[in-house]
């Protein structure tokens, strides 16, 4: 992983092809399937966070701010796992997007039945560089865990709201649901338009 410079040119530029793919076409097939690729032409390199958003907390996961739309339209997130850490059975009732930068994670999807919540078949391991969607129409319920139980993993998660102000929902093992609102674990964001900081090879 490169410690300088950093390249926020790469995080600049994704987020303005995120937002002409969303002026161009505003089905979530289409959005995923051209977001996918997006998303992993940033995860495939790793010289781009900032150490400041890359900082697992002994507690509990967390989920960076990195950019919001202004319109809310897409939120981009990078999620820090310490060693051992997952989320709770929950949802997004959004389409999302999960590329991993850094280390693995694996997600465990289920559907609510009659009986409570049902996992849908084995765990599903996201490597660097691998591209992941959900969303209610195919699929929007999991959890999510670290898959290294000695080291930090990171995710970049792009969502269609700002997820971190979108009412969603923790299930429990009967199937209720309990609502929550995650918002996010940092009061700033990453400058990426200072381009005057930036030395971008040509």
């Amino acid at each position: 992983m490169s410690q300088s410079p950093l390249r926020l040119d790469r995080l600049r530029d994704f987020v303005g092809a995120l937002g002409e793919l969303l002026d161009r076409h505003d089905d979530e097939e289409s959005v995923l399937r051209e977001g996918r690729l997006l998303l992993h032409e940033l995860v495939r390199h790793d010289d781009w966070l900032p150490e400041a958003f890359a900082r697992p907390d002994p507690e509990r996961y967390q989920q960076y701010l990195l950019h919001a739309d202004s319109r809310q339209r897409f939120s981009v997130v990078s999620f820090v796992w310490g060693p051992g850490q997952t989320t709770p059975v929950h949802d997004h009732r959004v389409w999302g997007l999960i590329g991993m930068l850094r280390g693995a994670e694996d997600a465990q999807h289920f559907e609510v039945s009659t009986e409570g919540l049902r996992p849908l078949g084995e765990p599903q391991r996201l490597s660097p560089g691998q591209v992941e969607a959900v969303s209610p129409r195919i699929g929007d319920i999991h959890r999510v865990f670290n898959a290294s139980a000695d080291q930090p993993s990171i995710s970049i998660h792009v969502y269609g709201a700002n997820i971190g102000a979108v009412r969603r929902a923790v299930y429990l093992p009967d199937g209720s649901e309990k609502p929550f609102i995650s918002g996010y674990s940092n009061q700033v964001l990453p400058n990426i338009w200072d381009l005057s900081r930036e030395s971008v090879p040509a």
